[in-house]
């Protein structure tokens, strides 16, 4: 058994990897390679080369981009991936570059499933591309909502829904391991992935603080009650 193997039970968590074929899931775990990054390590860069297909099997991956130069610079955080999290399809498919930067958010295990390796697989097996492609699909879907979302609604609905998905796993877990009640994510890190001033957040924060629906930890989030905040944000 390859050291991948070992995190089976938190792949098989995750709603995409337990609806795989049995033959692509068990082929994904032969080709993957166990990953550690230390908390802030690069595992890529904007515009790095293609280095294959990732998930998240411990701590959690930073995703993010900047905007301006300079002095002017600002960093635009897309979203941070917990486990069982699969990420990096797109270069997959298209062959180009990374889109954004990927850092370990904390000191996180990843598998990796090399380009190449994956590539060479796929052209054997080309039945399964429809299976990646609905990896891709769930993340599209996800960024349509976001998107929507920065547009049409106030900043305590954005926060709350924002929480809402990262309470539920950005919708890739399922059954008795579908929600999380400790969020490791800081003011700030809500604050740029919503668009929003750390102020803002804090006092929305403290709000939803005040009415029991969650507690503002060091450094995290409390969930104390996921039916409270799902209707704060009209869900």
């Amino acid at each position: 058994m390859n050291d991948a193997q070992h995190y089976l039970p938190v792949l098989q968590t995750g709603r995409w990897f337990a609806q795989l074929p049995a033959e692509f899931s068990e082929a994904l775990l032969r080709m993957a390679r166990v990953r550690q990054l230390a908390s802030g390590e690069v595992l890529f860069l904007r515009d790095s080369p293609p280095c294959g297909l990732y998930a998240v099997v411990s701590g959690s991956i930073r995703i993010s981009g900047q905007s301006g130069r300079g002095d002017d610079a600002r960093e635009a955080l897309l979203v941070l991936l917990p486990p069982p999290q699969w990420f990096g399809e797109i270069t997959v498919f298209d062959g180009a570059t990374r889109t954004h930067h990927a850092h370990a958010a904390e000191p996180t295990t990843l598998l990796q499933v090399p380009q190449a390796e994956l590539l060479a697989w796929l052209h054997e097996h080309p039945q399964h591309w429809r299976d990646l492609a609905v990896l891709m699909a769930d993340k599209l879907r996800l960024a349509f909502q976001t998107m929507e979302e920065q547009t049409v609604l106030s900043a305590p609905l954005r926060l709350a829904r924002r929480l809402v998905v990262m309470a539920e796993g950005y919708g890739v877990q399922g059954g008795k391991s579908g929600t999380r009640r400790v969020l490791a994510v800081t003011q700030q890190e809500l604050a740029l992935m919503i668009g929003i001033s750390r102020q803002t957040t804090n006092e929305i924060l403290k709000g939803m603080e005040a009415r029991g629906i969650l507690r503002v930890q060091r450094g995290g989030i409390e969930i104390a009650n996921l039916s409270a905040l799902k209707a704060l944000g009209n869900i």
